[in-house]
């Protein structure tokens, strides 16, 4: 994998640091925000912003999604001219704002 960005920060004997400004600035992230560092079954950390909207089984489900296309890059294609026309028919005339809340949300 390629390394886009790296700063070194040090520890505090209280284990605390500081993230790196360009660090902070990438993950668009601001003094109250919150981050997660998480590590994979390598022993590879990674350090993502957390939304406040964070749910713990989609953030799951797509580190599964970034590991796998990791793993196997051959397996991510194009999609195909019929399913790109069959999805455009399913959506056509629909009306939608990503941004709009749901109604009737239901609590898990």
């Amino acid at each position: 994998m390629a390394v886009i960005l790296e700063r070194i920060s040090k520890l505090t004997h209280k284990g605390q640091t500081t993230v790196p400004k360009p660090v902070r600035e990438a993950l668009g992230v601001s003094d109250g925000d919150h981050i997660a560092f998480r590590l994979d079954e390598r022993g590879g950390v990674s350090v993502v912003r957390v939304d406040e909207s964070s749910d713990p089984v989609l953030d799951t489900f797509l580190a599964f999604l970034a590991e796998d296309m990791k793993a196997r890059p051959e397996a991510i294609t194009a999609l195909t001219p019929e399913l790109v026309g069959r999805i455009a028919d399913l959506v056509k005339g629909v009306e939608f704002d990503l941004d709009q809340k749901l109604e009737n949300e239901t609590a898990v």
